[in-house]
């Protein structure tokens, strides 16, 4: 009710300053224990996932709080899970502003923000300050100046370093704003990836004494033979789940929009078919092995179910919180516990 009284006047902000505003607004109401103004108690239903016992299936994808400085606010409007991040070793800008596009009429946002955020040394001091004890997902990126053949190490820096303070880290190896990142999806070069995580896992789960689940995160612009393949690797290399999916480069549902043909990732209800497609395919290649964390286009507790029932194990929000607001939190929350009491 709040939010939909306060996106009027939001909407008219530059979309990254509305942004960090909104941020802002839910970290003071939620440090002056008011934070039921904007999410009443939710009734949950425990799932346990990769042997993670999450409270509830509904999650918050990476992006929103890069930094992880806003970690105890966002608990508060009833996620089972919070991913921060993407984060890289070092600090970097980004891209250029303007860099981040509402498209209303297709509920949908195009975003270029290239990584920005002030690195992974400053990421763990404020996972360290946080009072959050639920379940932490930390993504992790490689700087943009990083030459691709090196790209491996700086995602063996990032997984050293979060490795301690995270519940289960995410290698994010699909973001479309980080020049030729998406090659790394390619099978040649996914396979040395996903071996030396995998490795660097079993040495820092000896080290810490607790094993930490590592995560894939995949783009939907995948067709059926290369998501067979990642599959087919995730399977080998016994990865613990994989997120379907990042933002699209398409532009078919967007055509003609205003910010339209601008560059970069497209999030919302655009990528909802898409990515519940490759979830589908993904499922079938899987079996049940590889858990699933369903993403993009969710505006509904309807549109939950479905990444679910396409073969999700749990779902993110993201863009769907710019335009429904904390309410799609409890929204998609009851759908999926309604959908657990019809199975």
């Amino acid at each position: 009710m709040l939010y939909s009284l306060l996106r009027p006047l939001l909407f008219q902000m530059e979309p990254e300053r509305a942004h960090h505003f909104t941020l802002n607004m839910i970290r003071r109401l939620h440090t002056l224990g008011l934070s039921r103004l904007i999410q009443p108690n939710i009734n949950t239903t425990p799932t346990t996932i990769m042997g993670i016992e999450f409270p509830n299936r509904v999650g918050l994808a990476a992006g929103l709080d890069k930094n992880g400085e806003y970690i105890d606010a966002l608990a508060a409007l009833g996620f089972g899970f919070i991913e921060i991040g993407t984060i890289t070793p070092r600090p970097q800008a980004g891209n250029p502003q303007p860099r981040m596009f509402r498209l209303p009429q297709a509920q949908a946002i195009i975003n270029r923000m290239g990584f920005n955020n002030h690195g992974v040394e400053q990421l763990v001091e404020n996972v360290k300050k946080s009072h959050y004890k639920g379940i932490l997902g930390i993504n992790i990126g490689k700087n943009a100046d990083t030459p691709m053949e090196k790209a491996t190490e700086d995602y063996l820096i990032c997984l050293r370093k979060v490795y301690p303070y995270a519940s289960y880290i995410t290698a994010n190896i699909s973001s479309p704003n980080t020049k030729n990142l998406r090659q790394l999806q390619d099978s040649t070069e996914l396979g040395g990836l996903l071996s030396a995580l995998k490795e660097e896992q079993k040495k820092l789960a000896e080290q810490h004494r607790k094993y930490v689940p590592i995560v894939l995160k995949i783009a939907p612009d995948l067709n059926s033979e290369q998501i067979k393949a990642i599959a087919e690797l995730l399977l080998h290399y016994t990865f613990d789940g994989v997120i379907a999916t990042n933002t699209t480069v398409s532009r078919d549902a967007v055509q003609g929009l205003k910010h339209g043909d601008e560059a970069g990732g497209l999030s919302g209800a655009p990528v909802r078919e898409a990515s519940t497609a490759v979830i589908m395919q993904l499922a079938e290649h899987l079996k049940g092995e590889v858990p699933i964390i369903g993403a993009g286009g969710i505006l509904s507790g309807e549109h939950a179910q479905q990444k679910i029932a396409a073969g999700a194990s749990l779902v993110q929000l993201y863009s769907g919180l710019i335009y429904r607001g904390p309410a799609l939190v409890k929204e998609s929350i009851k759908a999926l516990n309604a959908l657990g009491t019809s199975n």
